[in-house]
């Protein structure tokens, strides 16, 4: 096997997952001539030609489309390698991602508390209610809302959700009292578009929303909007036992209905036990556990 430079190999990559010389160049921060120089000397090591050029536009040629995938997994677990050794301890910075709903309704008010017990630990969120690739990111673990089977990755449920519905204490003096789940459905619900909602709808069916701020597309916005007298919103109780505790918002009736998704901290299995991971992971657990379900 011919000895090949490490840079040829990551020059490759970057072009390839690009098909662009000039744009590979530029994720590499290096001139495009220098990129055109290491493609070509690792096709002369290779013997064969690992692009085709049409004009300034190239596609992978089949030696291309076999040497991608293996190379991509090789800098991959080269780079997670690196970062394992490098992020050991309990100090520093601990790169995590979770869905801004969660960060501000349950996780924040908390987090005096974890930075009391680890002063020389910084958290580094990520807000984003997409999944991330931690092979794309530099991120260590996730906080996701789910069924708790992730391919590839290690996963510890933190606890469960439940679905119920919220308002204003001025909203309901005007609307007077909700006695039933017959008057609720005489009410058009304010919720953020998502599958969350299911189990909520399989038992009461759909709800339709025929106002201004069916618009939202937030839980966050939502729930200011429920505050503010605006409707009555469907939304978790994750997010919204605070404000009831502080009655900012009320239960216009008891009825609450389990999620079908409950909230899991994950971490590819490289970054599970880290040091850093697991203390941030163990304090999850442990206040997750004191977090009361609804009545």
């Amino acid at each position: 096997m011919p000895t090949i430079p490490l840079n040829a190999l990551r020059t490759f990559e970057a072009v390839a997952s690009h098909l662009s010389f000039a744009r590979g160049a530029q994720a590499l921060n290096v001139t495009p001539a220098a990129v055109s120089t290491q493609i070509r000397s690792l096709e002369q090591r290779l013997n064969q030609p690992l692009f085709h050029r049409h004009g300034r536009q190239i596609s992978l040629t089949e030696a291309g489309l076999k040497l991608l995938p293996g190379i991509q997994r090789g800098l991959a677990e080269l780079r997670q390698a690196i970062e394992v050794i490098s992020q050991d301890g309990l100090e520093g910075s601990l790169n995590l991602s979770m869905m801004p709903s969660f960060l501000q309704k349950w996780l924040m008010p908390r987090l005096p508390e974890f930075y009391s017990a680890y002063p020389d630990l910084d958290l580094m969120i990520n807000v984003d209610n997409t999944l991330i690739d931690f092979n794309q990111t530099d991120m260590n673990a996730a906080v996701r809302l789910g069924d708790g089977n992730w391919a590839g990755l290690k996963s510890v449920k933190l606890m469960d959700d439940w679905i119920l519905p919220v308002c204003s204490n001025r909203l309901l003096k005007k609307t007077g009292p909700i006695n039933s789940m017959e008057e609720l459905q005489k009410h058009d619900l304010l919720f953020a578009p998502s599958d969350i909602w299911n189990p909520w709808f399989r038992k009461f069916g759909k709800s339709s929303r025929n106002s201004r701020w069916s618009l939202l597309n937030d839980s966050i916005s939502i729930l200011m909007a429920a505050e503010q007298g605006e409707g009555i919103a469907l939304t978790r109780w994750s997010l919204a036992s605070r404000e009831i505790e502080a009655r900012r918002l009320v239960r216009p009736i008891d009825t609450v209905v389990k999620a079908d998704w409950s909230h899991y901290f994950v971490a590819p299995p490289h970054y599970f036990d880290l040091p850093k991971v697991a203390a941030f992971r163990d304090w999850l657990l442990d206040h997750s556990s004191r977090f009361e379900p609804p009545d």
